[in-house]
């Protein structure tokens, strides 16, 4: 089987999207009956891409596609351009990391999507009112266009059938990320001027849903109440977005710039490092489709303090700290990082259920079972194209 997985997106720096990726990557060239993987990505890609350290497989390949960085045309890309470039490499089957606007008749070969969740509908601020609905017209329409659809957990398969139809929702399988114990390890802190102080950890994204101005507020109170040791940081790995002004200016305004580091664009190593050496991680989000960080630190040995929320609890249950996000919530929050402080030190938790020997099995079945189907797919009747306004400058 010959697998075009496309994963071109807006950000240079890698986020749990661009990751799912590599990580599927790894697992397809795991299954012998995979014959060729073309990774498509975008031009200001390459960097990550070279981070990744996909390996020397010759059974791969990965193309830099020449796309302009706005939304617009990188979705005019997916629509327009996607299809010739199907046409030219030939694959049995395309695997799309995140929804994406494209011409399922005219790629003309199964298509499978990768779910992560369903954010347009569960927190509309997280995008803003005119790119919610963008987001929510382009999932609307992957949804109904793919052959398949690889929900990441669960809890992602509940929703989905909360906001589609049941014929969509009859597409749907649930298809867990591949997530394994990193083996490499930076041997110097990422951390700017870092002289051994200890840290508090959270691996988010500037969005709405990850709750970090919940999480600097709990910090503060700490730090206030004289409950954790002065010199100690709080460390937020991930990429900017709508929320990091609002971020900053609270961090501003609580004098605590010197205490709370950002960062992003880290290699694997560097985030390794610091899982290893944090003393414990905490996720206070108010919604996940699957909770990448929270397996990450219980493969990685941290404590981990997270919100009572399903995702967390289908990959964290019996390993985590559960906080419940009520009116107290940055009480409880506070509360539930001084008890996990105080508790032992914990070993690293074996996951073998997303493994990439196992998950390398379960893409394999689902592509089986769509490339038989695919003259028959052929012949149905598709789903209609959508209209695009043509291109311009700007950032999702």
């Amino acid at each position: 089987m010959k697998i075009l997985v496309v994963a071109a997106s807006y950000s240079a720096n890698i986020s749990g999207l661009q990751r799912h990726a590599f990580n599927m990557v790894r697992c397809l060239l795991l299954n012998s009956d995979i014959t060729a993987v073309h990774l498509i990505l975008a031009p200001w890609q390459r960097k990550m891409a070279e981070s990744a350290r996909l390996g020397s497989d010759r059974r791969l390949a990965i193309h830099f596609e020449e796309m302009d960085r706005g939304t617009v045309a990188r979705n005019l890309w997916y629509y327009r351009k996607l299809p010739q470039l199907v046409s030219r490499l030939k694959p049995d089957l395309v695997h799309l990391t995140y929804p994406m606007p494209v011409d399922a008749e005219a790629i003309g070969c199964p298509t499978v999507l990768t779910l992560h969740d369903l954010y347009p509908y569960e927190i509309p601020r997280n995008f803003g009112l005119h790119k919610v609905l963008f987001n929510r017209v382009i999932l609307q329409h992957c949804l109904n266009s793919v052959d398949a659809i690889a929900c990441v957990s669960e809890t992602t398969m509940n929703r989905l059938k909360q906001y589609a139809s049941s014929k969509t929702y009859q597409k749907a399988t649930r298809l867990y990320n591949c997530v394994e114990p990193e083996p490499f390890c930076a041997t110097q802190s990422p951390l700017p001027r870092w002289r051994g102080e200890p840290f508090l950890l959270s691996v988010a994204q500037h969005r709405r849903n990850k709750n970090i101005p919940l999480l600097i507020r709990a910090f503060d109170r700490l730090l206030q109440q004289k409950q954790i040791q002065p010199a100690t940081k709080l460390v937020v790995i991930g990429i900017k977005g709508p929320e990091t002004h609002l971020i900053e200016t609270l961090v501003s305004r609580r004098g605590l710039h010197k205490s709370v580091i950002f960062l992003e664009g880290l290699e694997e190593m560097e985030l390794q490092w610091c899982y290893s050496r944090s003393e414990a991680v905490v996720l206070p989000s108010v919604t996940e489709g699957f909770g990448l960080p929270v397996v990450e630190a219980l493969l990685a040995g941290c404590r981990v303090v997270c919100s009572d929320i399903p995702a967390f609890r289908e990959v964290g249950d019996r390993y985590c700290e559960f906080i419940e996000l009520r009116e107290d919530a940055e009480e409880t929050l506070a509360r539930g990082i001084k008890a996990t402080l105080d508790s032992p030190i914990k070993e690293p938790v074996s996951l073998p259920h997303l493994s990439a020997e196992v998950l390398a099995d379960e893409y394999a079945r689902l592509y089986r079972g769509l490339i038989p189907a695919a003259s028959v797919a052929k012949s149905m009747t598709r789903n209609p194209s959508i209209q695009l306004a043509a291109p311009e400058r700007q950032s999702l």
